[in-house]
């Protein structure tokens, strides 16, 4: 059960300007939330309900104790309406339906609340029947619509709400996450410095993709600097039938590019900020041999590469030039 201050800390300027609503009493009575996966989004709409509700509010934080903060918090109060798609999108008939329970007075009081998840899924039809409640919102009415992807949602939509656009997750509290997801440390760590989206997070995590990943990828880096000569057979035999797709050879390469950066902070002394946490002797090793100017333009050469990757360079003869330039460093 989070607090504003608690959720502060995963969103600290949409969360202070929400605070500040509630402290002037001046909620607005639409808001589109739009952010990627795991930004919070759905935690902060249920806590604003409770906080709209709440008849024991404590300043802008609800008490937690009441019948409406309880029944929020265990998805059955009767005032606050959730609509999640039907399928592959939220239909016209859920929004027909929505508008036939709030056309009947609260069931405690005035006060109703409802939101739509993933609100960029709505039909056509949906989109305009929910503009309805925007364009002649009741005087105790709140709506929360959740997105991933604004861009989706009518313009119309975006005119009649206030619009607040969740931020990335930091690092620290995206690793946390993962790893309270049940992810190892190893792979958390790795999947923090590629991403901040959750969504984007869990597509790596797939078929136990990111950990096979991972492991060519220290592979072919030790190979590089101790094993030169067996490079181009792991690149056959291990790289280019794991990282087929475009999008999967720009992560292999960001991989390459976080290894190089890791050799960079173990040269400097900033080995708490390593993403490879597990291979801190390896790098502490391998950076022996190269100054900071080398490992600078090291890193140039696979930025260099992703530049050609998006040009349709051919993926083998790419990574075949990446890894001698990195060798001859």
């Amino acid at each position: 059960m989070e607090t504003w201050t608690e959720l502060r800390e995963i969103q600290p300027r949409i969360i202070n300007l929400l605070v500040r609503t509630l402290e002037k009493d001046r909620l607005a009575h639409a808001y589109l939330f739009e952010g990627t996966r795991g930004t919070g989004k759905k935690k902060v709409a249920l806590h604003l309900a409770k906080s709209f509700f709440c008849g024991a509010r404590q300043g802008t934080d609800p008490c937690m104790e009441c019948p409406d903060c309880k029944r929020i918090e265990h998805g059955n109060h009767p005032d606050v309406h959730m609509i999640d798609p039907d399928g592959q999108s939220i239909k016209k008939h859920q929004v027909e339906h929505l508008q036939k329970e709030f056309a009947y007075r609260g069931v405690e009081s005035a006060k109703k609340v409802y939101i739509v998840n993933h609100a960029d899924l709505m039909t056509v039809g949906a989109a305009n029947s929910i503009l309805k409640f925007l364009e002649e919102p009741a005087a105790e009415t709140l709506a929360i619509l959740l997105t991933e992807q604004g861009s989706k949602v009518l313009p119309t939509i975006h005119s009649r709400s206030q619009n607040l656009a969740f931020a990335p997750l930091l690092r620290e509290r995206f690793l946390e996450k993962l790893i309270e997801d049940g992810n190892s440390s190893t792979i958390s760590s790795l999947l923090a410095s590629l991403t901040t989206s959750y969504e984007g997070a869990q597509q790596m995590l797939e078929g136990d993709w990111i950990a096979q990943a991972r492991s060519v990828v220290i592979q072919l880096m030790e190979e590089v600097y101790s094993r030169p000569s067996q490079v181009l057979f792991t690149l056959q035999e291990k790289w280019l039938p794991l990282f087929k797709e475009r999008s999967e050879q720009e992560i292999g390469l960001d991989m390459i590019l976080l290894w190089l950066r890791d050799l960079m902070y173990s040269k400097v002394g900033k080995v708490n900020s390593l993403t490879y946490v597990d291979q801190q002797n390896k790098l502490e090793q391998q950076a022996l041999g190269s100054s900071q100017d080398v490992l600078g333009r090291k890193m140039s050469a696979v930025l260099q590469a992703k530049r050609h990757l998006t040009a349709n360079v051919n993926p083998q003869l790419l990574m075949e030039k990446l890894l001698l330039n990195i060798q001859e460093g």
